[in-house]
């Protein structure tokens, strides 16, 4: 659906984004991250055709950047940072004036279809001017969804909402995905990417890893298991690290981490061991690092 190759856009001496190449699939909810400055909107716009790319390539729905300009503004939707309403016109005029630039074939419909689906359909007729962070934010997602695009371009989406606006956005971004949209996110915001993403980029001005969250921790920290006992003895973790798959044993405060490629398979084998020399057994569980520490470490790699 999104194929860039090579993408790089400088602004006299300073590189932007540099020789960036990313397929981003139907569908899919693609994240990218990265501080400020990374590129992340450098990026957007140029996938939307707010700005040339310098060099490089780059195809939304099989429509090619410089060539196929207005057909592509036509089939994407984009909320940027900063809402752009027009705060004197009501909410349903700022949606039916956008209904009626994209030439979308019944406007009234498709505003009230919005403005319902966002709850804001009671405050229609109220000026944009007199919204809360979260409204105006919810009515700018309903405007970049106006004329039905098949690509959405999400800038922090829920930069400065409060938690509970923020997470009605999140749980709509949830149900367009639903509805087979593809969305590309960009956010600081790692909860949410986690939560939202099917695979995540991290950018600083060149791209320095794509996958999902998972794997990226797996391949940065490999995979370990966590065993909580209520006491630990040098035989239990000779013991455990006589077991085959198993490469390695820290104890520490009553737990073992224990490495090994493959924790399920080894699960079953470490916890027969120590209950036959006595231990209890406290808990077991995958040793997760979250996205927040994925991201510092390829941030530290990237430096």
């Amino acid at each position: 659906m999104i194929q860039t190759k090579e993408l790089t856009r400088t602004f006299g001496r300073n590189v932007a984004v540099d020789h960036l190449t990313l397929e981003v699939a139907e569908g899919e909810i693609f994240g990218l991250l990265g501080p400020n400055g990374a590129g992340k909107t450098t990026t957007v716009r140029m996938l939307t055709c707010l700005i040339a790319p310098t060099t490089g390539e780059a195809s939304i729905a099989g429509l090619r950047v410089g060539r196929d300009d207005m057909e592509i503004r036509r089939n994407v939707g984009i909320l940027t940072e900063s809402p752009g309403l027009y705060d004197k016109l009501s909410a349903y005029d700022n949606l039916d004036f956008y209904a009626r630039l994209y030439g979308v074939a019944d406007p009234a419909a498709q505003v009230e279809k919005y403005l319902t689906m966002l709850g804001l359909w009671e405050r229609r007729n109220e000026t944009a001017v007199t919204f809360s962070k979260g409204m105006k934010q919810k009515l700018a997602i309903a405007r970049a969804l106006i004329h039905e695009p098949k690509v959405l371009f999400l800038d922090e989406p829920t930069s400065a909402l409060d938690p509970e606006a923020a997470k009605i956005v999140r749980d709509f971004i949830g149900e367009l995905k639903g509805q087979g949209r593809t969305i590309f996110l960009c956010t600081h915001n790692l909860d949410e990417a986690q939560r939202l993403c099917d695979r995540i980029g991290v950018l600083k001005t060149r791209l320095i890893a794509v996958d999902t969250p998972a794997n990226l921790e797996r391949r940065l920290f490999g995979r370990r298991l966590l065993v909580r006992l209520r006491r630990v003895t040098p035989e239990m973790i000779n013991a455990v690290h006589a077991l085959d798959q198993v490469t390695e044993v820290e104890e520490k405060d009553g737990r073992l981490t224990i490495s090994a490629p493959d924790p399920e398979a080894v699960t079953p084998l470490v916890v027969r061991r120590l209950v036959q020399l006595g231990a209890d057994v406290l808990q077991v569980n995958e040793l997760e690092h979250g996205l927040e520490e994925t991201y510092l470490s390829l941030m530290k790699e990237a430096a």
